[in-house]
């Protein structure tokens, strides 16, 4: 793959009923995929919210899904399989 594309993540804010169903991209310097659950700055307050990835997208800054510098970072990626540990714990 290309060093310099960067990867982009959609991701689903299910919890939170005022935004569920849409999709909000984020920048992902984690080594996520789609399914797991990331921690983000959601809306103008930046408050930390639990998603999930709904999609992932390697792309350069010209081809992003969203406008490069109004986009947010992905805080911390919890994969799917750790979240599973979790629940059955």
């Amino acid at each position: 793959m290309d060093k310099n594309l960067i990867r982009f993540a959609a991701l689903d804010f299910v919890d939170d009923d005022k935004v569920r169903g849409y999709h909000y991209w984020y920048i992902c310097e984690f080594d996520a995929e789609k399914g797991d659950k990331a921690v983000a700055p959601l809306g103008r307050h930046n408050n930390l919210q639990t998603g999930i990835v709904k999609e992932i997208r390697y792309a350069d800054e010209f081809e992003a899904p969203f406008p490069v510098h109004m986009i947010k970072y992905i805080k911390k990626i919890i994969k799917s399989t750790e979240a599973n540990n979790v629940q059955n714990s």
